[in-house]
């Protein structure tokens, strides 16, 4: 007994969560304060705040409506939040402390789409769906103006930045700007020379001069002492915003003279400055391949000398504004997560592939974020090396990467290969040495790719880019899409699974064919090696894990459980146990001896894509359709830690428990080396010495009670012997 308790102990029990890496940003505004130490963003129903060093969330705000907010403002003193919600609700936010200090009714009839504080963080501008423009003084907490006239959406409310003007300026539907002035309570003009939807106003350091941009690919500079237009600059892209830079020269930006000078984002997915004089392009971002990379939203925080800009697909850059070098990248949405791998010699990185042609990397540690760009499209599967330095990934647009990860954690495409057909759905690493990899495609085909010698070095290919691999066999495989490969650990060895319900084992390097494994009801999601047995692991559509003989082919067990497709399954406990992902959103923890479904762990909402194993076995981490990354410590120890610890306090509170708990201790019971079966026999000891004790004095004379389970079933309760 004392030896079975010892060789359960070598089984993982549970997991827990140790971390997420969850969405904050699902697109609309973003904002710094004007130190530029903390970002502000929308994510459904809250309004999230990170601390832009460390990229960790401090505050998550949502309003008591608990509905999806549609607009906030940080006041320019950065002391007064104030957020809106589609139930027509302002909040006024101490948000340093996380706490509502003001809520009203909004009084517009359908939700606040925009607002704006003046430069002296006390006057506070709506504009609404409903097409008026509130003012309200958050100070003495009243409605100052409304002024209407804008026909449909008031998207753009905005300030003039000399207090003692007093004047605001929208745009709505009708891509007019409108001047409206506080102190008459009227509007003193329209300005009217757009074509398209006006995106962003912003204004020079003296006042006298503003810049519009708009989506009919042109921006406006305006004199606001004639209010009228003086020049149009064509900029030929859909500009989402537009910002004035200082007037001193700038070498980096192409920014030579004093003068007028504007930054633009926009569809074509780069940084543009212009010189308003001339309409002359000055200087533009080298652009970077793939979609979603058009941009969303631009702003500058003088102060900090920081500009940020958003991506169609949610991630936000941080540059030195002087010179646009990248200081900061953060993923804020990740949409569906359909791979995941650790990263470096000791896990301290993740990598993640997500419904996008970017790859993220985040270090553990710190947060920091790398957006990785080499595919054209929705990178599909990633694998990586033994050492943790170099990974592979590949995509729908046919092609293969490999990259490489330095000590300092930066990573950089070091080759890259095409030849599939179709989208390349899984690839695998070679096992012992960085020689090879296989990947698997859509057009039924399996490809080896060796690598040369020269990737595992600092140097690259002879013009300094990413060397271009060759296939040097290819295999026709399956009759339907090949959904996983996976190599055996001795190289020598391929196994195939797809979705025509079956497995295949190939020899390697020629690819030849030595067994098929049959007996799934539906397609293959993914195919393991046993790292210590001569087995396969394969799992599919029709909710089994099955396990393979390798020299027979024949089917040992069958582990029946999800309710729903098995998407991933991976060996763990030096191949004892098994780890499973599923479309249910569950993962699965199983004892292989016993075909018993140890744990279930539920902390997905949709399918689970990805699952990787730590090389020390003591983590894993799955990413889901619900854009979550979750890592898992095995806490199988840290429990029976603890369950021992009360199972010996339950000893020592019993009575004359603690004396003869001593004495099995001197008597060199075990308790330390094997912890289960030390307590087992300790408390075994414990149990007799307590039964061989005499009856105390003051039971004398009376009858002797019938013997139930009384203190020996008591500790073997204890002791989990019963």
């Amino acid at each position: 007994m004392a030896e079975a308790a010892a060789g359960v102990g070598r089984f993982k029990s549970n997991y827990a969560v140790e971390r997420k890496i969850e969405p904050f940003y699902k697109g609309g505004k973003v904002q710094l304060d004007q130190t530029g130490q903390h970002l502000f963003c929308v994510c459904g129903t809250r309004v999230n705040i990170l601390d832009v060093a460390s990229g960790t969330m401090l505050q998550s705000l949502e309003q008591e409506d608990q509905e999806d907010i549609t607009a906030f403002d940080l006041s320019p003193d950065d002391k007064v939040l104030v957020t809106a919600s589609r139930a027509l609700l302002l909040a006024q936010w101490a948000w340093q402390e996380g706490s509502v200090t003001r809520l009203w009714k909004a009084i517009h009839t359908a939700p606040v789409a925009t607002m704006a504080f003046d430069p002296t963080s006390t006057l506070l501008a709506t504009g609404g769906c409903d097409g008026a423009v509130r003012v309200w003084d958050v100070v003495q907490h009243y409605g100052t103006h409304h002024f209407r006239g804008s026909p449909g959406v008031v998207h753009l409310v905005t300030f003039h930045p000399d207090p003692a003007r007093l004047l605001l300026f929208s745009s709505a539907a009708d891509t007019s700007i409108r001047v409206w002035s506080l102190r008459d309570r009227s509007c003193l003009a329209t300005l009217t020379a757009h074509y398209s939807a006006v995106t962003s106003l912003t204004f020079s350091a003296d006042g006298h001069t503003m810049l519009s941009s708009g989506r009919d690919k042109i921006c406006i500079v305006w004199d606001l002492q004639s209010l009228q237009a003086t020049r149009t600059v064509p900029v030929f892209e859909s500009v989402e915003a537009a910002v004035l830079l200082p007037e001193e020269p700038a070498p980096e930006l192409g920014v030579k003279s004093a003068g007028l000078h504007f930054l633009t984002a926009g569809d074509q997915g780069t940084l543009r400055v212009w010189e308003a004089a001339s309409g002359q392009c000055v200087h533009a971002q080298r652009q970077l391949p793939g979609p979603g990379r058009e941009l969303t939203h631009c702003t500058l925080a003088r102060a900090a000398g920081l500009l940020l800009s958003v991506t169609a697909d949610h991630n936000l850059l941080l540059y030195e504004a002087r010179s646009l070098q990248l200081q900061k990248q953060f993923a804020g949405y990740s949409e569906e997560v359909l791979d995941v791998r650790f990263l470096g010699p000791e896990d301290s990185h993740v990598v993640v592939a997500s419904n996008s042609p970017c790859l993220k990397v985040f270090e553990l540690q710190t947060s920091a974020c790398q957006i990785l760009h080499g595919h054209t499209d929705i990178v599909l599967a990633l694998d990586v090396f033994r050492k943790g330095w170099l990974f592979v990934s590949c995509a729908k647009d046919q092609s293969i990467c490999v990259w490489r990860m330095n000590k300092a954690g930066e990573v950089a495409c070091v080759a890259q290969g095409s030849g599939h057909t179709h989208s390349v759905g899984t690839i695998c690493c070679s096992r012992l040495k960085e020689t090879f990899l296989v990947t698997g495609s859509q057009d039924c085909t399996v490809k080896l790719w060796p690598l040369p010698e020269v990737l595992p070095s600092k140097s690259t290919g002879p013009d300094g880019g990413p060397v271009l691999l060759q296939a040097q066999t290819t295999q026709h495989c399956h009759d339907k899409d090949i959904n996983s490969v996976a190599i055996a650990p001795n190289d020598k060895l391929l196994a195939t699974g797809s979705q025509d319900r079956t497995a295949k084992l190939w020899a390697l390097p020629q690819c030849q064919l030595l067994g098929v494994f049959s007996g799934h009801r539906r397609g293959l999601w993914c195919v393991q090696f046993s790292p210590m047995d001569q087995v396969l692991a394969t799992a599919s559509a029709d909710g089994t894990v099955k396990l393979w003989a390798l020299q027979d082919f024949s089917c040992l067990k069958t582990f029946e459980g999800h309710d729903a497709s098995v998407l991933k399954v991976a060996f763990v406990s030096r191949g004892t146990q098994l780890l499973s992902s599923g479309s249910d959103g569950l993962v699965k923890l199983w004892t292989i001896k016993n075909n018993e479904c140890v744990r279930t762990l539920d902390a997905h909402e949709d399918k689970v894509w990805g699952l990787h194993c730590s090389r020390l076995d003591d983590h894993a981490l799955t990413g889901a359709s619900d854009s979550c990354v979750i890592l898992w410590k095995d806490v199988t120890e840290a429990e029976q830690a603890e369950e021992q610890a009360k199972r010996e306090e339950q000893v020592v509170n019993y009575p004359k428990g603690p004396r003869v708990l001593q004495e099995a201790r001197s008597h060199g019971a075990p308790t330390a080396a094997r912890p289960e079966r030390g307590l087992a026999a300790l408390l075994c000891h414990v149990e007799h010495q307590l039964t061989a004790l005499p009856r105390s004095p003051g039971r004398a004379g009376r009858a002797p009670a019938a013997r139930g389970p009384g203190r020996a079933a008591g500790l073997r309760r204890c002791a989990g012997l019963t």
